[in-house]
Order: C-alpha cells, then sequence, then structure tokens
C-alpha cells in the first residue's frame, strides 16, 4: 500500500538522515565531562556520510509480528541526493525524493556534529542522552560499530544503532521503549556501495516526495486570524520551521522529529482525545479551545505518548508577538 510505503520513507529519511528535518544548533551550557566523545564522533561520522555515498540494498523493517522488506537506493551527485524505496511486500509501490542541495548544511545534522566542538559550554546531544560504544556485529557482510543511547529523560525513546566502520552509514537500528522494550527494527540485509539504481520489478505505484518549502496562508479560524504557539516541549528539541506554517509546527533533538498539526473543528468533528501507537510513532489527537474556536490538535512523530500529550496540551493562541 501507497500509505506504507510513504511510512517507510518517512522512517528511513528520519532515522538515516538522522534529523533531516531539523533546525539550528543551539548551545547548552553544563558540565560536559561524562560526554562521550567517541560516541559524538561516530554521530558526526553517520551525519557527514549522507553527504556522499551512494548505495543500494535491501532493508527490512519491523515493527511488532509485522515485518516488512524494501530495497533502496541512494545516489548522490553534484551535491543533490536522490533516494528510491520499493516495496517488496504488499502492492510493491514506490516513493522517490529528490533531496535538497548539500551546499548548505541540513541544520539537523549539526545537533549530530559535536564531536569536534565539544567542551564544557557545548554539551549538544551528550546533555539529552548518555551514550557509549561497544563492538558491532557483521551486518550485511558489513563490519559495524554499535553506538548506543539512552536517553536521560521520560521525555524520548532510546536507540541501539549498528554503524558501517567504513563509511558511518547506519546499517541497523532499534528503537527502545521502556523497560528497553524493542519497538521497531530496521536492518539491511544487504548492500552496496555503488550507484547502481534499484532494480525495474515492474508497473507499481509511484510516490514522489517534495521537499521543496513552500509558503502556507495563515489559517483562518472563527471570525479572525488566530496565531498559536506550542508553549512547551522537551529540553533539546528545537523548531524545523524556519516560517512555521499556519496549521503545522515541526520539532527535533536531532534523532526524535514530531510534528503538531490542528484544524478547526466542524459540526462534523466532536472535541475528544485519542491515541494510536504504530512502532515508535505516536499520534496524539484531542480537542481543545483556540481563541474563540474549538480545534483539533494532533501530535504525531517518534516520543511517548506522555510527550505527545504534554505537548498538545501547551497549545495555546499568542497574546502579541508569537
Amino acid at each position: 500500500m501507497l500509505n506504507r510505503a510513504t511510512s517507510y520513507a518517512r522512517w528511513m529519511l528520519t532515522v538515516t538522515a538522522v534529523g533531516l528535518f531539523a533546525t539550528s544548533l543551539r548551545a547548552f551550557a553544563g558540565d560536559c565531562s561524562g560526554a562521550n566523545a567517541e560516541a559524538l564522533a561516530w554521530l558526526d561520522k553517520m551525519s557527514r556520510g549522507l553527504q556522499d555515498v551512494s548505495y543500494h540494498g535491501v532493508v527490512t523493517f519491523q515493527r511488532g509480528e509485522d515485518l516488512q522488506a524494501m530495497q533502496v537506493s541512494r545516489t548522490v551527485e553534484a551535491g543533490v541526493a536522490t533516494e528510491r524505496l520499493i516495496e517488496l511486500t504488499g502492492q510493491g509501490a514506490e516513493v522517490v525524493r529528490i533531496d535538497q542541495s548539500f551546499e548548505d548544511v541540513h541544520p539537523g545534522h549539526k545537533l549530530l556534529r559535536q564531536a569536534g566542538q565539544l567542551n564544557s559550554q557545548d554539551c549538544g546531544l551528550a546533555r539529552y542522552y548518555r551514550m557509549r560504544v561497544a563492538p558491532g556485529e557483521l551486518v550485511a557482510g558489513r563490519e559495524a560499530v554499535r553506538v548506543l543511547l539512552e536517553p536521560r529523560d521520560m521525555y524520548r525513546f532510546g536507540y541501539v544503532m549498528e554503524l558501517d566502520r567504513e563509511t558511518g552509514l547506519l546499517l541497523k537500528s532499534a528503537t527502545l521503549g521502556r523497560g528497553d522494550k524493542v519497538l521497531e527494527r530496521f536492518q539491511f540485509a544487504s548492500v552496496s556501495y555503488t550507484e547502481k539504481s534499484a532494480g525495474d520489478g515492474g508497473e507499481r505505484l509511484v510516490h514522489e516526495v517534495d521537499t521543496s518549502r513552500q509558503d502556507e496562508p495563515e489559517l483562518s479560524i472563527g471570525s479572525g486570524v488566530v496565531p498559536w504557539k506550542v508553549k512547551w516541549t522537551p529540553q533539546g528539541f528545537t523548531p524545523v520551521d524556519s516560517q512555521p506554517s499556519s496549521e503545522r509546527r515541526t520539532y527535533t533533538d536531532g534523532l526524535a522529529v514530531f510534528s503538531v498539526f490542528f484544524e478547526v473543528l466542524t459540526n462534523d468533528i466532536r472535541a475528544g482525545e485519542g491515541v494510536v501507537r504504530n512502532g515508535s510513532t505516536t499520534a496524539y489527537t484531542r480537542g481543545m479551545n483556540l481563541g474563540k474556536s474549538s480545534i483539533l490538535v494532533t501530535v504525531i512523530g517518534e516520543v511517548p505518548v506522555n510527550t505527545a500529550r504534554m505537548v498538545a496540551d501547551s497549545v495555546s493562541a499568542c497574546v502579541g508577538p508569537c
């Protein structure tokens, strides 16, 4: 199904790019003596490798008992990356993404590039995750290095990553919830560093992902325009949007990403609360008042339910400049 393929595409682009949709680097004051410089160096290498590594292979993606396989390819030419993902199960849907130029470093990667700048005034991800490096296993025939990231608070998940020792490519990853429960797994079954594209397996539904930024009009709520803001996010999460949409806000800490959406309630929609979990992805929805209108707020992303609920509860109308 197309929805399944686009879900894989989102996960691949989010985790493999590790914060592709992020914003500017933020420095944090504090004692960074406990930061693991080796782990940060590997995250740095993983991020930088995306600028020049072309590959193709087969990946598996597991959520609970659901195990799916996809053929993936990524080609980097003249600083522009093209990604192609094809389902090997289901309806064989295909997702094609042409990324922006790497001329300007994606700010999300900047959150990972702390190894060379680590000092007592700039902890980066080390402020929010305990990190360590361990010997990795053989993944898709490649020697890997294992990087373990344990959250320092209750607002984010943990990760176990296996990175290609030579290129830094993310070969295998597990997202961990409470009690180190594995919420979802990703792994290359095979990988080759060539410019060969994923093969043609016949006719399939193709979904092209547009990464260009488009300005969106302000949303009229009730009798006028109501600017809104998210008053609370976990520490370390920064806004992605350089020009926030009237209907969406997106945040990242460099590893996890979540978005906040809202829509005006109509006669066909009633205010309420609901939660849907799929692997590490949470979708939390609740009705609330904003200004003089009732709206439906939805938080979707790779965060625990309590985080999504607290973010949704903090949405409010702006009083004065946002």
